[in-house]
């Protein structure tokens, strides 16, 4: 295979050069061959070197954004670059690097300012790349603008949702703790007149317990976000069985209150996981507790734990109202709550499924949804074994 001679490309490079100034050029340079991936300039180095290819290809790229490489052009024989630099006497406005075996002529600082004085062609053709890069940085840095504009505009949104979402949580919050606060305080001012006796009061203490209850609850989710935000779980080998039946033992109690009955199936050997037992309980809990809070008419609603594949599930499946299409992509969502479904009305905060994603997405695992609206909605978490 014949290897391209200097001769043959720097016409190519300088339209209307001499020989003579070939000649000098050549003789003022060295012939350098270069591996793949070797990087000839630096961006924001000072280098001295001006490069003619003669044969390969080399990529000529930008740091924007302060960590975003951005490709600018490929450059093949014929092709020159460096002179910017020499010129400007600036570091080097880019970064160049070698796609392919590829043979450059290199000359220095020195040779290549005293080629371009006595060079016409090289001058001509050195006024015409430097004004071509001019406005080539001119488009890339007005590119540059319009995408920091479009990142500002994303960002002033950004802080907009975050704000109304603060806003409607706060709102949320207050209205779900006044609620219940408010019902205590008032059974609480009747037990204290003494209006209540026996069975009556007792019913009383029972709403106040409950209510109390739901506070707690609330409470209690909250500081676990903050907490998840800040503190990673320790994973020890962990018995997911044993995990789901803690959860549904304490579920037992509210389930019962809404005419909820639990049927529970855990295979038998189950494969350990590498969990939190503490927080997977709290994600198993809040899709049971969510599945007892839209069966508002009663009925069964199935916790399964088995294995396949590589993984340890838990599939939780109800017979309740089910979840409307529209809301189906929003439900993992912290603060996303249906306050209606059909003609039933729901309390909440929309923070138990969240946290449920969250907390199976720091186990490495992932949590699924089927529903069909009016029908009922099968969650099933996935964890690997």
């Amino acid at each position: 295979m014949s290897t391209i001679t200097p001769e043959e490309v720097l016409p190519r490079a300088f339209p209307g050069i001499s020989k003579e100034d070939i000649q000098e050029i050549i003789s003022k340079g060295t012939i350098r061959s270069y591996p793949p991936s070797t990087i000839l300039t630096h961006e924001g180095a000072r280098e001295d070197i001006f490069y003619i290819i003669l044969e390969g290809e080399v990529r000529v790229s930008k740091v924007i954004n302060e960590s975003e490489e951005r490709l600018l052009k490929h450059l093949h024989p014929g092709d020159f670059f460096g002179e910017m630099a020499i010129i400007h006497q600036a570091p080097r406005a880019a970064t160049v690097t070698t796609t392919c075996q590829t043979r450059v002529l290199e000359v220095s600082e020195e040779a290549f300012s005293s080629l371009l004085e006595r060079s016409n062609s090289m001058s001509r053709a050195m006024i015409r790349q430097v004004s071509q890069r001019l406005r080539e940085n001119d488009e890339m840095a007005i590119e540059d603008l319009r995408q920091k504009a479009r990142q500002l505009a994303q960002a002033y949104q950004q802080l907009a949702e975050l704000e109304e979402a603060r806003r409607e949580f706060l709102t949320t919050i207050a209205h779900e703790m006044r609620t219940p606060l408010m019902a205590a305080n008032g059974f609480v001012q009747i037990l204290r007149s003494g209006m209540l006796q026996g069975e009556a009061m007792s019913s009383a203490i029972d709403t106040v317990s409950r209510n109390i209850a739901d506070i707690i609850s609330i409470t209690n989710n909250i500081l676990f976000l903050q907490e998840m935000d800040l503190i990673l779980p320790e994973f020890t080998p962990t018995d997911l069985g044993s995990v789901v039946a803690s959860s549904v033992e304490q579920l037992r109690d509210r389930a019962g209150q809404n005419q909820v009955g639990i049927r529970v199936q855990i295979a038998p050997s189950l494969p350990r996981v590498r969990g939190d037992p503490k927080s997977l309980e709290r994600a198993v809990s809040a899709v049971i507790d969510n599945a007892i809070k839209f069966s508002p008419d009663g009925g069964d609603i199935s916790v399964e734990v088995n294995t396949s594949q590589g993984e340890v599930w838990v599939r939780v499946s109800d017979h309740g109202v089910g979840i409307p299409p529209q809301a189906l992509p929003h439900i993992f969502e912290r603060f996303f709550h249906l306050d209606q479904v059909g003609k039933h009305i729901f309390r909440g905060v929309g923070l138990g499924l969240s946290i449920a994603r969250q907390v199976i997405e720091q186990h490495q695992g992932r949590i699924e949804v089927n529903s069909q609206l009016g029908e009922g909605s099968t969650f099933t978490i996935y964890l690997p074994r």
